[in-house]
């Protein structure tokens, strides 16, 4: 498999330019200091104008006065009241049922999607201000990666995605801890995996459970959707390696059935715990799970 391009080209200019109508929005009431896009009273560049202050080395030419300026040949600031920064955590499921792609696109898998829509949400958090951090999971434990708002924090980010590779299977509750322990109450909660581990959707309604804000975006293969598969056929689960021989035309009306009705069970549970969630299947656009979470409600 061809290496991974780097995260500033997961992100079509297409699908980038869309992602300036988004807004990460929590669900409950946040900090009291920074600039995200989340309720409190504090000074910054928000819109709602506030007051004037002396320029400061580090500050934006663009919110300096210019007309201020030439009356007092000064610079002022013009300040706002602006709004709490969110904690933005994005789960990665890094185990080996990530590696699923279809065969219409090759190299397209599970992971490579959930590392370009991760991109996206990092975009977007950084862009309104908010701290983003990520944690991998996958069978040796998690690779975590605590939210910030730097320029040092993307490049970690960066890294991290640069790295992923999926294998294994998911991992013990136990190596699970450092979530408990750094995601806090109010946080965001961004969890992209298929879901197909009964582990993952624990994890989402446990946080759920304690107050975390939980978005869940289940990655599906197009041909998991459509079961296109004609003659025989020889099916391997990519983390047991059990293996199933059958006729694709014979077993298609069957498993579309039991995986339409396990979709059904996984909301159900979803929506019972609280958890917003959207699919996203490997032949749609990039951002349209995104769009569906956190764009603007339509009229």
């Amino acid at each position: 498999m061809s290496p991974a391009p780097p995260p500033d080209e997961l992100i079509p200019p297409a699908v980038r330019a869309r992602l300036k109508s988004l807004r990460l929005r929590a669900r409950y009431a946040v900090g009291t200091q920074g600039i995200g896009a989340h309720a409190s009273r504090s000074r910054g560049s928000g819109l709602e104008f506030a007051q004037y202050r002396a320029y400061e080395p580090g500050d934006e030419l663009r919110q300096i006065d210019w007309k201020l300026y030439a009356r007092s040949d000064r610079f002022f600031v013009r300040e706002a009241e602006r709004e709490s920064p969110l904690a933005v955590w994005v789960l990665i499921d890094a185990s080996g049922s990530m590696a699923q792609e279809d065969a219409a696109r090759p190299g397209w898998s599970r992971l490579a999607a959930a590392r370009a829509i991760a991109a996206c949400v990092i975009d977007v958090a950084l862009r309104q201000g908010d701290r983003i951090g990520i944690a991998t999971l996958h069978e040796d434990g998690l690779r975590v990666l605590p939210p910030a708002s730097s320029s040092r924090q993307r490049d970690g980010l960066r890294h991290v995605l640069n790295g992923l590779d999926a294998s294994g299977q998911w991992p013990h509750d136990a190596r699970l801890r450092p979530l408990w322990e750094r995601i806090r109450a109010n946080d965001l909660v961004v969890l992209l995996s298929d879901l197909f581990d009964a582990g993952a959707v624990e994890v989402l309604t446990r946080l759920a459970a304690a107050r975390r804000d939980v978005v869940a975006i289940q990655l599906l293969a197009a041909e998991e959707r459509d079961f296109p598969f004609e003659g025989g056929r020889r099916f391997r689960d990519p983390e047991t390696g059990r293996e199933l021989l059958g006729d694709g035309a014979a077993m298609r009306a069957e498993f579309l059935e039991r995986f339409a009705q396990a979709r059904e069970a996984l909301h159900a549970r979803l929506d019972a715990a609280g958890v917003r969630h959207a699919e996203y299947v490997l032949d749609e656009p990039l951002d349209a799970p995104l769009q569906q979470l956190f764009g603007s409600p339509r009229a």
